[in-house]
């Protein structure tokens, strides 16, 4: 039987031929005005600034984003909603997915990525996925491995965290069934699809420490169990506290720590392809100060990610000054790299889903077109490979060897991306 997933899928197979649109390509077919794009948000189940899916669409709708992708971790199960939903407000959707892996090598050379807390810890993106419905063998035992893994550190996370509100004058009696309870009930999801982070374990706990504890008494408690004083702005400052008790009672050396277990970057890569999509690094670049030493110089970032195959990057703008961003996405670009951009939403806060730099500070103009760029490139290959066919990458994570210059494979699937958008919007408006 044919899934709700799959169905919306062949929805967007079915926009029109290879053929017919890579002619249309050719004719410079493209959307007559250039919409906003963002490239990467967390939906809900995932931690999510966005109660629901109907919440993120309709705000990128009212925003006037022409294109938006999830790159949600683990279960893609929402991507068939999210796809029917995108439609109805002619909004063009990316698939993608987020995964953290590990290095085994630049770990022991205590080497940072791009996670400043963790030497050899990586997160990767996949971007253009199609296969996620059905999903063939070798992506399921790879997924469920992550799933096993994650699952079990975050039922031992839960039971430290609430061994030290309880050890600390505070108990709360939570547990992950619990902590599932509250995901399914803020956003109605399948408990099936749930997958926990950290950050839902501190809003499970925030939410219950503000339940129990009187607005008088409940930074100072708070205070007690952190180890620490507060800093919240006031009594209700809800991500504040949920931002304290990650910092002060689940980070590395901290009570309710648990190791991490991750899949190596070759597992990563692997299921990233399996999944139909193409590899993508995230940026963090002045995101952490000192920039981590396997960003820095951008030179040297670009060495690193062409060395294991990667072709494109992405940026969370937010997290940047406009000086930094501009200097790494143009140097990248001149070298052959994939730009996109997003901006994540994957805290409380409902910021705009258009990206902007550090402090909400606009970006130009010339960047919002390589951004628009590496969005036509990733709708091209989705499509392409919807149809069968070799994508931006071949299986093995090869570039598409019908280009012999990286500059012709950039230009040729971005018309194209651009030409699959137009006739998608055109579709949506009949």
């Amino acid at each position: 039987m044919v899934t709700k997933v799959e169905d919306a899928l062949k929805e967007l197979r079915d926009v029109g031929s290879v053929a017919g649109l890579k002619d249309l390509a050719m004719q410079g077919f493209a959307p007559a005005a250039r919409p906003r794009v963002n490239s990467h948000i967390h939906l809900p189940p995932n931690f999510s600034a966005f109660s629901t899916v109907q919440q993120a669409v309709d705000l990128a709708g009212q925003q006037g984003v022409g294109v938006l992708g999830v790159s949600n971790y683990y279960d893609y199960d929402v991507y068939g909603q999210f796809i029917r939903l995108a439609r109805k407000r002619g909004i063009f959707p990316l698939f993608g997915l987020e995964i953290i892996c590990m290095i085994d090598e630049l770990r022991t050379a205590g080497v940072k990525i791009n996670d400043p807390g963790n030497p050899g810890k990586m997160y990767i993106c996949g971007k253009g996925i199609t296969r996620f419905a059905p999903m063939n063998a070798a992506a399921k035992g790879l997924l469920e491995t992550i799933r096993r893994n994650d699952s079990t550190r975050m039922d031992a996370m839960v039971r430290a965290t609430e061994k030290v509100f309880e050890s600390r004058g505070l108990p709360l009696g939570i547990d992950t069934g619990k902590v599932i309870d509250m995901i399914v009930k803020r956003h109605g999801a399948d408990r099936k699809t749930v997958y926990l982070q950290e950050r839902h374990i501190a809003q499970a706990f925030q939410e219950a420490a503000f339940a129990k504890a009187a607005p008088g008494e409940r930074l100072g408690k708070l205070s007690t169990v952190f180890g620490a004083a507060s800093k919240a702005k006031n009594a209700d400052d809800s991500v504040s506290v949920q931002n304290e008790l990650r910092s002060y009672l689940m980070k590395a050396g901290k009570p309710a720590f648990v190791d991490e277990t991750f899949i190596g970057f070759d597992d990563a890569f692997k299921l990233i392809l399996e999944l139909g999509g193409f590899p993508c690094y995230p940026v963090l670049a002045d995101g952490n100060a000192p920039i981590c030493p396997f960003e820095a110089p951008v030179a040297k970032l670009i060495e690193n990610i062409h060395r294991r195959n990667i072709f494109a990057a992405e940026f969370i703008p937010v997290r940047n000054a406009p000086e930094v961003l501009e200097k790494y996405m143009k140097t990248m670009r001149a070298a052959g790299i994939v730009v996109t951009a997003g901006t994540e939403h994957n805290t409380l806060d409902l910021i705009p889903i258009e990206p902007t730099c550090k402090g909400g500070v606009a970006i130009s103009d010339e960047l919002k077109a390589i951004f628009w760029e590496g969005a036509c490139i990733a709708a091209a290959h989705q499509f392409l490979t919807l149809h069968g066919e070799v994508g931006y990458v071949d299986a093995a994570g090869r570039l598409n060897p019908d280009y012999s210059h990286a500059e012709d494979r950039i230009l040729a699937f971005a018309r194209l991306g651009a030409a699959v958008i137009r006739r998608y919007q055109e579709g949506t408006k009949a």
